[in-house]
């Protein structure tokens, strides 16, 4: 027999009420589970990286405390033709911690940020930090990834800015970057491996992105400038100064070529081809993150291939 309108309404109203009573005991009968379950769900610490070589380095550090969006990510992709989108535009406007290369590499970070709003994230501009500069009368190397103490520097203002953001976790945040910076240690102790026992030894480049790894290993950058800095900018290469660069391996002048292989060219492809018609070890080298590797095993990877060309 059908239940009553009167009847019914009752009925929904013992369930809900026993719906609330079940919810207060399974979440507020035990004071102390309800206060780490408020914890646990605490907001992360939104961070942008202009690319995944700082947004796996802040994941290091940040852990599960944050969210990470890493605008550049796509090995096969030249950075410095970039071209940011609305969907950047959006991710910045959240972000409590920003990374950006800086040196010019990544400048459309800032005016998203300026355009956008803002003006609370903290921006971490990692040439800055790292303390590089131009040096008189040549150009700023601005890929300071590829620079070990300067990344050392890079982790623990991205733990300072972290902890500001979440000063529940600052100390985790610390102890994250010193182990960090401890496996940079490892990588840096390499370097000065292939230094002690090839220091002084010519090598070619096609652009400056590897250049502060192979000076911190005692090596001698024999490319003329004006090839590296024309193919950094997507300039066509003077026949003279391609000629004089690929003399450099053809007459067995250096010992390596250390080959930028995500801005590969018919200029490049041609130096490339002459050190291997000379049996010059090539060493490709990229300025993002390659699929499934982190930063460390990548520049780990880096620097081993280095060392094994040079021992050849």
């Amino acid at each position: 027999m059908p239940s009553s309108p009167s009847r019914r309404l009752a009925l929904l109203a013992g369930a809900s009420l026993a719906l609330l009573t079940g919810c207060g005991n399974s979440s507020g009968s035990d004071n102390s589970a309800h206060t780490a379950q408020g914890a646990a769900s605490s907001p992360k610490v939104e961070v942008v990286a202009s690319t995944n070589v700082y947004g796996d380095i802040a994941g290091r550090i940040g852990g599960d405390k944050i969210d990470i969006t890493s605008i550049m990510s796509n090995p096969d992709q030249d950075p410095h033709s970039y071209e940011a989108n609305t969907q950047n535009q959006l991710s910045l406007s959240k972000a409590k911690v920003v990374i950006e290369n800086g040196g010019g590499y990544d400048d459309f970070v800032g005016r998203m940020l300026k355009s956008g709003g803002n003006s609370s994230a903290e921006v971490i501009d990692a040439v800055k930090v790292s303390g590089h500069t131009a040096p008189k009368g040549g150009e700023l190397n601005e890929h300071v990834w590829y620079d070990f103490p300067a990344v050392a520097k890079i982790a623990d203002r991205i733990a300072s800015a972290l902890g500001k953001a979440d000063s529940a976790d600052a100390t985790v945040f610390t102890k994250n970057a010193a182990a960090f910076k401890g496996k940079l240690a490892a990588l840096e102790a390499k370097e000065a491996d292939i230094k002690k026992k090839h220091a002084g030894e010519a090598i070619g480049i096609t652009e400056p992105v590897p250049l502060y790894m192979t000076e911190a290993s005692g090596l001698v950058n024999k490319t003329p400038g004006e090839f590296s800095e024309a193919i950094e900018e997507g300039d066509d290469v003077s026949p003279k100064i391609l000629q004089e660069t690929l003399a450099l391996y053809s007459g067995k002048q250096v010992k390596a070529l250390v080959y930028n292989a995500q801005t590969s060219g018919p200029q490049t492809e041609k130096t490339e081809d002459a050190a291997k018609a000379a049996g010059i070890p090539v060493v490709p080298v990229t300025e993002t993150l390659p699929a499934g590797k982190d930063y460390l095993t990548w520049m780990t990877d880096n620097v081993d291939a280095l060392a094994s060309a040079l021992d050849k």
